[in-house]
């Protein structure tokens, strides 16, 4: 195939693309290089850079949202709420029709999609724009991250796997750590558009470096079922149960629009749960969740990450509102979360090699807990003590660093060897899931205990600000601790490889 594709410089290459979903090969003058997969790895490394400065950065956007658009929280948290869904609902669906149509164009569709969502987040003149446009940017970046890991395995050899997926794994945690302070800084020199429009120019350098570096996908199996059903159902059924959590001070406990959400939810759950169990070609095996060590993990996967980014969403608040942070300043110390989250995952992963999954996921969520506790007693609106709201942030991203890796390969290594793909489709929808529920829920507790009807932090006293960041800090040490309980319950102890037999590919996207 790859010798009578025309060349990606030609106009029969594109019209190939566009007409017949041909993918071009790679430039001559690059595939012939001796280090030819690393600039593959390279070309992969810029979506892992730009989804997770995307996703970190748009935390601290929200109170500047709150204002520009004079919305109330449960509006405002929409804009990260609905990406994440999205990525949720579309990554299993792009990354099966990837398998049977070829990952190159999908992922460089991806990169247009990605750019052209961006653009028009930055020209939304009303919030629910801006979250439609979010949802176009989140389907390009699922096209992306439904790709990333597969492309890098595809084109290392084995024995040169681990790192390149390490390289990967490295950029995503650059972008994290990097995105707090870079939408802080945009914040307050160029404004809230630019935390979009930033991602123009690299979105673009990686859809050129996508089509003309990545190599053909070989031989896609287009012969195979795509469960459609279940495509369908899937977005509906996570949406259903997320907006009711999300719209429960705005709506109320007894609005009929939130018992429809609710069964919406419930109907969607059910009719795809029955679809995936009937289908011979699921979207997503739901059969893996009969395993006990798998769904206790990914039941820990979900309630780590909600914990997590429950303490994303509160955190510029209270900086912003409380400390009367600038965006530069609250970024800045949330960035510190992410980093040390970097810095100690290869030590989770080194201590699952030597130990098993449950003593440092464990101890990761007990690390956890006790920075939970020194947010709970020092976020009292105190300047002298804003060093050690600093400081329970890096000791959060200490815990949440030791368990997230570890509690991947385990879930990852309680699967059989042949559904790997499909384990780290299900480890990552309910990734996705735990984020959008961290964010939703600290969103709605957060308006409930301040009371009123605005449910806005805008023009509050600070006492009334300290004590309902408080109540979400619980909740979200609620959470920690049953991730924690749930790792501790969880069946096999064994050190990684040992356990797996040698099957572990813990890198999710």
């Amino acid at each position: 195939m790859t010798e009578v594709s025309p060349g990606p410089f030609s106009f029969g290459a594109i019209r190939a693309a566009a007409l017949e979903g041909r993918e071009p090969p790679p430039l001559r003058s690059v595939a012939s290089l001796k280090s030819y997969r690393w600039f593959v790895v390279g070309t992969v490394c810029i979506g892992a850079v730009m989804g997770q400065v995307d996703a970190s950065m748009t935390q601290v956007l929200l109170p500047r949202l709150e204002v520009e658009f004079d919305a109330r929280l449960s509006s405002v948290s929409w804009v990260a709420v609905a990406y994440l869904l999205a990525l949720a609902s579309f990554m299993p669906i792009f990354g099966r029709l990837s398998d049977m149509f070829g990952r190159k164009l999908l992922y460089t569709a991806g990169f247009v999609l990605f750019i052209a969502g961006s653009a028009l987040c930055g020209y939304a003149t009303t919030l629910p724009w801006l979250i439609f446009f979010r949802v176009l940017q989140a389907i390009g970046g699922a096209l992306i991250t439904s790709n990333s890991v597969a492309i890098v395995v595809m084109i290392m050899k084995p024995e040169e796997r681990g790192r390149g997926l390490g390289l990967q794994s490295a950029a995503q945690a650059v972008g994290l750590g990097a995105g707090p302070a870079i939408g802080g800084f945009i914040l307050d020199t160029l404004g809230w558009q630019w935390a979009f429009w930033i991602n123009v120019p690299l979105g673009i350098a990686g859809a050129i470096l996508g089509w003309f570096v990545l190599p053909q996908t070989g031989n896609p199996s287009k012969q195979e079922r795509f469960d459609w059903r279940g495509a369908i159902l899937i977005a509906p059924a996570l949406t259903g149960f997320v907006a009711a959590l999300n719209e429960l001070h705005a709506l109320g406990p007894t609005s009929p629009i939130l018992f429809a959400c609710l069964l919406v939810g419930i109907v969607c759950a059910y009719l795809f749960v029955r679809t995936e169990h009937r289908t011979s070609a699921p979207l997503l095996d739901l059969a893996l969740l009969t395993k006990p060590a798998f769904l206790l993990g990914n039941l820990a996967n979900f309630t780590s990450y909600a914990t997590l980014f429950g303490v994303f969403f509160l955190v510029p608040f209270a900086l912003v509102r409380i400390y009367q942070d600038t965006a530069l300043a609250a970024g800045l110390r949330l960035s510190i979360l992410p980093v040390m989250l970097g810095l100690l995952a290869p030590v989770g992963g080194m201590l699952y090699d030597r130990l098993g999954a449950r003593a440092p996921t464990c101890c990761g969520m007990l690390i956890c807990i006790a920075g939970l506790a020194i947010l709970y007693f020092c976020l009292d609106g105190v300047a002298a003590n804003l060093w050690l709201v600093t400081l329970s942030l890096a000791v959060i991203g200490v815990g949440q660093g030791l368990f997230i890796s570890p509690n991947s390969s385990a879930i990852m290594s309680a699967a059989p060897a042949g559904e790997t793909g499909q384990a780290g489709s299900v480890l990552n929808v309910m990734r996705m899931l735990g984020m959008s529920t961290g964010i939703a829920g600290a969103s709605t507790l957060l308006a409930l205990s301040l009371g009123g009807s605005s449910g806005s932090t805008l023009d509050l006293p600070v006492t009334a600000l300290v004590a309902a960041s408080r109540d979400v800090i619980l909740l979200l040490a609620g959470l920690a601790a049953l991730a924690g309980l749930i790792s501790l319950i969880r069946p096999g102890g064994a050190a990684g490889r040992d356990a797996a037999g040698g099957n572990r590919d813990p890198v999710v996207e």
